[in-house]
């Protein structure tokens, strides 16, 4: 064990033994960090009520009405008095639940976690997951920290492109290299244009109070200056993503 174990139940100590048992010995149990119990449940619609929306419970399956509750990350079965997640875990945290139904949220690097209720008090090895993505044996491909909600994804760094987050669904930079050779290139090529447009609207003035047409161009070239310039700021203030390494 690392340090002290984590223990956090997500809605408060509900014991599930009968008033007045004798608390037993802690046990050791082992098991995986999230089973796919423990994955939020899909919303179902309720055909009676329209705007009511419903998830089964993941410890008795009774079915709970979310609608009032859809913000929260879980909610608690009125059957069974258990907690179900209804949205991924907060980032870096992964959700446990015990063998006696106790859900616990935890650092996802925890490899060993205590139940609190004081009729279980298991230690919990968390065994890591043996499956192994294909996707980590492409060259370039990395773990990333999202700059936005700091949650992890895989990214091909050989791409030399932004990155669009699975979580959050927002655009960042995997590192401030990007970002600040294409704002320098951006800025240039705005300072190349507004050059060109003032150097035109000088040398051209007399020729366009004849001809309106130049004006047109001009207009163009400051624009195009305009444009390369807001870039600039752009990708000047984007996020930036970590790379974590391979995984």
């Amino acid at each position: 064990m690392e340090g002290e174990s984590e223990k956090q139940p997500l809605l408060g100590n509900q014991s599930s033994a009968q008033a007045g048992a004798t608390p037993s010995a802690p046990s050791v149990v082992t098991t995986s960090s999230i089973g796919p119990d423990e994955v939020p449940p899909a919303y179902q619609q309720n055909q009676q009520e329209q705007h009511s929306v419903i998830v089964t419970c993941r410890v008795c399956h009774a079915l709970i009405d979310i609608s009032w509750k859809k913000e929260q990350h879980v909610v608690k079965c009125s059957n069974c008095h258990e907690a179900t997640p209804i949205r991924n875990a907060p980032p870096g945290k992964k959700y446990v639940r015990c063998p006696c139904n106790c859900l616990l949220i935890c650092k996802s690097s925890s490899q060993r976690v205590a139940c609190p209720r004081p009729d279980c008090k298991r230690i919990i090895n968390l065994a890591p997951s043996p499956v192994t993505p294909p996707l980590l044996t492409m060259p370039g491909m990395r773990r990333v920290a999202c700059g936005h909600c700091l949650d992890t994804f895989l990214f091909d760094t050989l791409k030399n492109n932004l990155a669009r987050c699975p979580h959050c669904r927002k655009v960042s930079s995997v590192g401030a290299d990007f970002c600040r050779k294409r704002a320098s290139l951006l800025f240039l090529g705005g300072l190349i244009f507004l050059a060109i447009g003032i150097g035109v609207t000088y040398g051209t003035m007399s020729y366009a109070k004849d001809h309106s047409g130049m004006f047109i161009a001009y207009v163009s070239l400051f624009l195009i200056s305009l444009l390369l310039f807001g870039n600039t700021l752009y990708y000047s203030t984007l996020k930036v993503s970590r790379i974590e390494g391979t995984i």
